[in-house]
């Protein structure tokens, strides 16, 4: 029950995290415009979070496409935290990491 509970509850919360970068929350795009990020990026890493969250969910019912998803989502977020590093925001780092460890527990459980 753990792991489902764990999955559906990451799943919810990358989720969110596309929906905010889709519909261009303030408190997303300023500070990815500061990282340099190309707004034409934008839509497409939407795209890969909304993805990855509904590839968590599905893998409930077909495992390995939920690893696979898992997989996707750390690299992702390791890109994420490697780009905050880069634009040395230091102070920022700490919100790339709240989305890649949820995800990381979700592959270990």
């Amino acid at each position: 029950m753990l792991p489902i509970i764990v999955t559906v509850l990451a799943a919810a919360w990358v989720g969110f995290s596309a929906y905010a970068i889709l519909t261009r929350a303030a408190w997303v795009v300023e500070p990815l415009r500061t990282y340099g990020v190309p707004a034409s990026w934008w839509p497409w890493l939407g795209a890969a979070k909304a993805a990855g969250a509904a590839g968590l969910l599905a893998g409930l019912a077909v495992p390995v496409i939920g690893v696979l998803a898992g997989i996707g989502l750390v690299v992702y977020f390791l890109g994420a935290v490697v780009t905050v590093l880069r634009a040395r925001s230091y102070k920022t780092v700490v919100f790339p990491i709240l989305y890649l460890v949820p995800v990381a527990v979700t592959l270990m459980i």
